[in-house]
């Protein structure tokens, strides 16, 4: 006992400091929880009600009415909409969606009322499952005038040089060519029966541009080999753990938390808005490697290897590639 307090006798004043830091601490940290969301800066940026119904008014774009998809805006907000409508094949998208998503972004852009844009699919039951396999030819996607095409490739660049943030509301089938749809926008909400993956190599297909540099980027190039090798489909909890998506809310709030982030990045500068996403894309690969991939993709869609996927896909069967060689 003489030892004990003979050595901590010895040691006051290293204890003592301890203490009063340890309660200095723990005074800060009280402070801190106390005002938590009171501070006179947080009181000035704080949204009014972020949770008010939006109105929305159906938009046109020159004298040709959209068939595939719904093009909205709010009004008075600064928020466009732009809806895949083909529910009937999980908002699969042809040639002629793509062209007039293309037209309905050019106009949000063009519309200096506009500050950001939400991207999505009809109905609960998908985003977008990709490319409709039904008009996919041995030379891409085949079109009313017949010639055959990858664009979605320049609607994947529209999105990434839009100067205004584009949101992914996500529910439902995330899947294929609607999955990279997803990974192209700047953020991706989601409802909790969102399901995320890619497909194409079960059906003779890849995308080796923004599919794979956007995903790599995200989500590191282990899993974004998981994701392409093992084709698995993804529900929206591991989706957020792998970081394909930014947050997961109740399918019935989905719209409503959405418009909730469009109304936080609406308060902030457009300028500083616009630079900051040119200079997140800036560090992933550019549109040179999703040139090389579409190419790739081109030459891969003439050959017997991906007719047998598509083929299979159209057939409602398991497609067989045993019949080709891997090469060395």
């Amino acid at each position: 006992m003489e030892l004990l307090d003979a050595w901590t006798g010895a040691q006051p004043t290293k204890f003592g400091m301890e203490e009063r830091a340890l309660q200095r601490v723990a005074q800060l940290a009280r402070h801190v929880c106390a005002n938590h969301g009171n501070s006179n800066f947080e009181k000035l940026h704080r949204l009014e009600d972020p949770f008010r119904p939006v109105n929305w008014t159906s938009c046109r774009v020159g004298d040709v009415e959209f068939e595939d998809i719904l093009y909205e805006k709010s009004v008075g907000e600064g928020i466009a909409k732009i809806t895949i409508n083909r529910p009937q094949c999980r908002n699969a998208f042809t040639v002629k969606t793509v062209e007039e998503m293309e037209r309905a972004f050019k106009d949000a852009r063009d519309d200096s009322d506009v500050g950001v844009v939400i991207l999505t699919g009809k109905g609960t039951e998908a985003f977008c499952s990709g490319g409709d396999v039904g008009v996919r030819s041995r030379e891409g996607y085949v079109g009313e005038n017949r010639i055959p095409r990858l664009n979605v490739l320049d609607l994947q660049i529209q999105i990434r040089r839009l100067p205004k943030p584009v949101i992914a509301m996500v529910a439902g089938y995330a899947v294929g060519g609607g999955h990279v749809l997803q990974l192209v926008c700047d953020l991706t909400i989601a409802a909790d029966n969102a399901v995320f993956g890619q497909t194409g190599p079960k059906v003779g297909s890849f995308d080796a541009g923004f599919g794979v540099s956007a995903m790599t980027h995200m989500i590191g190039a282990r899993k974004t080999r998981e994701v392409w090798f093992l084709t698995r489909l993804y529900d929206a909890q591991e989706a957020l753990n792998m970081g394909l998506c930014n947050t997961v809310v109740p399918l019935d709030r989905l719209e409503q938390e959405t418009v909730k982030w469009c109304r936080e990045i609406l308060q902030n500068s457009p300028t500083s808005i616009r630079v900051l996403k040119a200079a997140i894309n800036a560090t992933e690969a550019n549109s040179d490697a999703q040139a090389m991939g579409g190419n790739s993709t081109l030459i891969f869609y003439a050959t017997d290897e991906a007719e047998e996927g598509r083929k299979a896909y159209m057939e409602k069967r398991k497609p067989d590639f045993s019949k080709f060689k891997r090469l060395p």
